[in-house]
């Protein structure tokens, strides 16, 4: 079975450079986007075991002070 997403290797580092925890994360996604995630979950998609939904990855880059982009493709614009 191939990986679930391609994000998150650089969830777990943009996780880590905040110095954050996976429940840390957590709690941000339900605080400021009502996005129940539990540090499980967190865990799945950092390991690549676990999907993530549009929504999600959003609300994820928006906590970790990251662009979509960069998560998903390692660059800041896509474009140039």
């Amino acid at each position: 079975m191939g990986n679930a997403n391609i994000s998150g290797p650089r969830i777990k580092q943009a996780r880590e450079q905040l110095g954050w925890d996976q429940s840390e994360l957590a709690a941000a996604l339900f605080v400021d986007f009502q996005i129940k995630l539990d540090r499980s979950d967190i865990s799945e998609i950092e390991r690549q075991k676990r999907g993530v939904k549009d929504y999600e990855l959003d609300a994820i880059a928006r906590v970790l002070g990251v662009t979509p982009q960069w998560l998903l493709r390692g660059e800041e614009n896509s474009n140039e």
